[in-house]
Protein backbone atom coordinates (compact mmCIF):
# COMPACT_ATOMS: atom_id res chain seq x y z
CA UNK A 1 0.00 0.00 0.00
CA UNK A 2 2.90 2.28 0.76
CA UNK A 3 5.18 1.53 -2.50
CA UNK A 4 1.82 2.67 -4.33
CA UNK A 5 1.10 5.85 -2.73
CA UNK A 6 4.95 6.65 -3.07
CA UNK A 7 4.86 5.42 -7.10
CA UNK A 8 1.60 7.53 -7.26
CA UNK A 9 3.37 10.64 -5.83
CA UNK A 10 6.22 9.76 -7.94
CA UNK A 11 4.49 9.59 -11.13
CA UNK A 12 2.63 12.79 -10.22
CA UNK A 13 6.16 14.61 -9.86
CA UNK A 14 6.99 13.03 -13.25
CA UNK A 15 3.29 14.86 -14.75
CA UNK A 16 4.01 18.18 -12.88
CA UNK A 17 8.07 18.55 -14.53
CA UNK A 18 6.72 17.17 -17.74
CA UNK A 19 3.66 20.03 -17.65
CA UNK A 20 6.61 22.43 -17.08
CA UNK A 21 9.13 21.24 -20.00
CA UNK A 22 6.05 20.92 -22.43
CA UNK A 23 5.08 24.83 -21.65
CA UNK A 24 8.66 26.27 -21.49
CA UNK A 25 9.55 23.73 -24.76
CA UNK A 26 6.53 25.06 -26.70
CA UNK A 27 7.18 28.98 -25.39
CA UNK A 28 10.59 28.37 -27.01
CA UNK A 29 9.53 26.70 -30.40
CA UNK A 30 6.94 29.50 -30.72
CA UNK A 31 9.93 31.98 -30.38
CA UNK A 32 12.13 30.00 -32.76
CA UNK A 33 9.59 29.58 -35.22
CA UNK A 34 8.17 33.07 -34.97
CA UNK A 35 4.82 32.42 -33.89
CA UNK A 36 2.12 32.89 -31.53
CA UNK A 37 1.57 31.00 -28.16
CA UNK A 38 -1.82 30.43 -28.69
CA UNK A 39 -0.74 28.53 -32.03
CA UNK A 40 1.35 26.32 -30.39
CA UNK A 41 -0.84 25.58 -27.71
CA UNK A 42 -3.48 25.32 -30.30
CA UNK A 43 -1.39 22.82 -32.18
CA UNK A 44 2.07 21.22 -30.67
CA UNK A 45 0.84 21.30 -27.37
CA UNK A 46 -2.61 20.02 -27.75
CA UNK A 47 -1.87 17.13 -30.02
CA UNK A 48 1.46 16.04 -27.43
CA UNK A 49 -1.72 16.27 -25.00
CA UNK A 50 -4.51 14.53 -27.00
CA UNK A 51 -1.65 11.46 -27.74
CA UNK A 52 -2.67 9.49 -24.92
CA UNK A 53 -5.94 9.77 -25.34
CA UNK A 54 -5.93 9.14 -29.07
CA UNK A 55 -3.74 5.35 -28.22
CA UNK A 56 -6.86 4.81 -25.29
CA UNK A 57 -9.66 5.55 -28.04
CA UNK A 58 -7.76 2.81 -30.92
CA UNK A 59 -7.14 0.33 -28.36
CA UNK A 60 -10.50 0.39 -26.85
CA UNK A 61 -11.95 0.23 -30.67
CA UNK A 62 -9.51 -2.27 -31.44
CA UNK A 63 -11.11 -4.12 -28.63
CA UNK A 64 -14.71 -3.59 -29.38
CA UNK A 65 -15.28 -1.19 -27.04
CA UNK A 66 -16.00 1.83 -28.78
CA UNK A 67 -18.06 3.38 -26.05
CA UNK A 68 -15.21 3.63 -24.50
CA UNK A 69 -12.99 5.31 -27.07
CA UNK A 70 -16.74 7.90 -27.51
CA UNK A 71 -16.45 8.33 -24.11
CA UNK A 72 -12.90 9.14 -23.39
CA UNK A 73 -13.16 12.14 -26.44
CA UNK A 74 -16.55 13.44 -25.12
CA UNK A 75 -15.50 13.00 -21.36
CA UNK A 76 -11.81 14.44 -21.94
CA UNK A 77 -13.56 17.83 -23.77
CA UNK A 78 -16.29 17.93 -21.20
CA UNK A 79 -13.53 17.74 -18.66
CA UNK A 80 -10.85 20.11 -20.34
CA UNK A 81 -13.10 23.30 -20.58
CA UNK A 82 -14.85 22.81 -17.10
CA UNK A 83 -12.22 21.41 -15.13
CA UNK A 84 -8.80 23.06 -16.74
CA UNK A 85 -9.85 26.20 -17.77
CA UNK A 86 -12.12 26.60 -14.57
CA UNK A 87 -9.68 25.86 -11.91
CA UNK A 88 -7.26 27.82 -13.88
CA UNK A 89 -9.14 30.61 -14.30
CA UNK A 90 -9.78 30.66 -10.33
CA UNK A 91 -6.02 30.46 -9.91
CA UNK A 92 -5.04 32.63 -11.88
CA UNK A 93 -7.54 34.65 -14.62
CA UNK A 94 -6.54 34.30 -18.38
CA UNK A 95 -6.59 36.66 -20.70
CA UNK A 96 -8.32 35.59 -24.35
CA UNK A 97 -7.18 36.98 -26.95
CA UNK A 98 -9.67 37.56 -30.60
CA UNK A 99 -8.36 34.73 -32.61
CA UNK A 100 -9.87 32.19 -29.74
CA UNK A 101 -12.94 33.96 -29.54
CA UNK A 102 -13.85 34.72 -33.27
CA UNK A 103 -12.21 31.84 -34.74
CA UNK A 104 -11.30 28.87 -32.53
CA UNK A 105 -14.35 29.33 -30.19
CA UNK A 106 -17.13 28.91 -33.05
CA UNK A 107 -15.15 26.36 -34.84
CA UNK A 108 -15.32 24.16 -31.57
CA UNK A 109 -19.10 24.80 -31.45
CA UNK A 110 -19.70 23.34 -34.99
CA UNK A 111 -17.13 20.43 -34.56
CA UNK A 112 -18.91 19.85 -30.93
CA UNK A 113 -22.38 19.59 -33.24
CA UNK A 114 -20.66 17.76 -35.97
CA UNK A 115 -19.54 15.50 -33.43
CA UNK A 116 -23.54 15.06 -32.18
CA UNK A 117 -24.88 14.80 -35.56
CA UNK A 118 -22.35 12.20 -36.60
CA UNK A 119 -23.10 10.18 -33.29
CA UNK A 120 -26.73 10.53 -33.09
CA UNK A 121 -27.62 7.40 -35.29
CA UNK A 122 -25.20 5.17 -32.55
CA UNK A 123 -22.26 4.62 -35.11
CA UNK A 124 -19.19 6.62 -36.46
CA UNK A 125 -18.18 5.00 -39.90
CA UNK A 126 -15.10 5.02 -41.49
CA UNK A 127 -16.55 8.10 -43.92
CA UNK A 128 -17.15 9.81 -41.10
CA UNK A 129 -14.18 9.53 -39.40
CA UNK A 130 -12.25 10.40 -42.43
CA UNK A 131 -14.64 13.80 -42.49
CA UNK A 132 -13.25 14.73 -38.90
CA UNK A 133 -9.83 13.72 -39.87
CA UNK A 134 -9.82 15.81 -42.98
CA UNK A 135 -11.32 18.64 -40.75
CA UNK A 136 -8.43 18.44 -38.09
CA UNK A 137 -6.11 18.61 -41.37
CA UNK A 138 -8.12 21.54 -42.34
CA UNK A 139 -7.74 23.54 -39.25
CA UNK A 140 -3.87 22.56 -38.69
CA UNK A 141 -3.47 24.44 -42.13
CA UNK A 142 -5.81 27.26 -41.14
CA UNK A 143 -4.09 27.99 -38.14
CA UNK A 144 -0.43 27.84 -39.68
CA UNK A 145 -1.80 30.16 -42.10
CA UNK A 146 -2.64 32.42 -39.05
CA UNK A 147 0.29 32.49 -37.52
CA UNK A 148 2.23 33.27 -40.82
CA UNK A 149 0.27 36.54 -40.78
CA UNK A 150 1.91 37.49 -37.33
CA UNK A 151 5.09 39.24 -37.31
CA UNK A 152 7.99 37.77 -35.49
CA UNK A 153 8.41 41.12 -33.83
CA UNK A 154 5.23 40.35 -31.83
CA UNK A 155 5.79 37.23 -31.28
CA UNK A 156 9.82 38.45 -29.55
CA UNK A 157 7.60 40.99 -27.86
CA UNK A 158 4.96 38.28 -26.40
CA UNK A 159 7.89 36.15 -25.13
CA UNK A 160 10.56 38.76 -23.54
CA UNK A 161 10.06 37.56 -20.31
CA UNK A 162 10.74 34.78 -18.79
CA UNK A 163 11.52 32.16 -21.83
CA UNK A 164 14.54 30.59 -22.28
CA UNK A 165 16.63 31.88 -25.65
CA UNK A 166 16.52 29.68 -28.47
CA UNK A 167 20.20 28.99 -28.04
CA UNK A 168 20.05 27.14 -24.39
Amino acid sequence: MLSDFLFILLALGMLVAGAEALVRGSASLALRLGLTPLTIGLTVVAFGTSSPELVVSLKAAFAGQGDISIGNVVGSNIFNIGAILGITALICPIAVQWQLIKIDGPIMVAVSVLAYLLLKDGSLSRAEGGLLVIGIIAYTAMNARLARQKTSEAVIEEFEEGIPSPTG
